[in-house]
């Protein structure tokens, strides 16, 4: 019996000194294990959701409710920074600007030259305000002498809106030429060469031909007679107005 109980205790020993002895003690191992665990479990839901049916549909790269006629072009940014001193104001029968300056102390550069680059837009509000905000400002007194030194950066603007494919801003383009050059004179002439390509396509078409034939004349008329000949090399077909 003591033999025995010898070799129980004996047993016990080796079995405790061989649990010392492990490289990985018991607890030790239970943290690996939790760990593995958790790394597993997050590789798992990331997968899941790089899975979603959702996410294969539609990439993140891809915005399916973007809409690219809604995105802001420049004139719309400068608008809404403030860059344009006056603000629209809906009116039960038709819409009108609010200036937060007078337009008469409106500085020309660069607001002018701004609305003059929004005559291109196509989308309400910017359509308004520019129109109505470019031929505002060259009706305050004192337009011509503000208006003249910009010419380099109107015209560019206004040819532009001239080559529109829309005809809404081909239009636009054309009154606030009539009404640059009604408030310039001769000064527009360097410039009208560069407008006349885009007028003398749409003589082609019926129904612009009239309106471009009134336009034309408005440019001979306040640019005087040194301009017809510009006109006559790009329109051929044009009859001065002076005989």
């Amino acid at each position: 019996m003591a033999t025995s109980s010898h070799s129980t205790k004996r047993a016990n020993s080796l079995g405790s000194a061989g649990s010392r002895g492990s490289s990985t003690p018991p607890s030790s191992a239970g943290k690996s294990s939790n760990k593995r665990t958790e790394t597993d479990s997050r590789q798992v839901t990331k997968t899941t959701k790089q899975q979603k049916p959702s996410d294969r549909l539609n990439p993140k790269t891809v915005d399916p409710f973007f809409d690219a006629a809604k995105a802001k072009s420049a004139f719309a940014s400068v608008y809404a920074n403030g860059g344009v001193p006056c603000r629209l104001v809906h009116g039960s029968v038709k819409h009108k600007l609010a200036w937060d300056t007078p337009p008469e102390q409106v500085p020309f550069d660069p607001v002018l030259v701004t609305l003059a680059e929004g005559l291109k837009e196509t989308v309400h509000p910017y359509t308004f305000v520019s129109f109505t905000g470019f031929t505002t400002l060259l009706s305050t007194p004192g337009a011509s002498q503000k208006a003249t030194p910009l010419l380099p950066k109107i015209a560019p603007p206004i040819r532009a809106a001239l080559s529109h494919k829309d005809d809404a801003v081909f239009e636009r383009g054309m009154e606030c030429l009539t009404q640059l050059s009604s408030v310039v004179g001769p000064a527009l002439n360097p410039y009208v060469k560069t407008v006349l390509m885009a007028l003398s396509k749409r003589t082609m078409d019926k129904k612009y031909k009239e309106k471009v034939t009134e336009t034309l004349q408005q440019l001979e008329q306040h640019g005087g007679k040194e301009v017809l000949p510009i006109i006559k090399s790009k329109v051929p077909t044009y009859c001065s107005i002076f005989g």
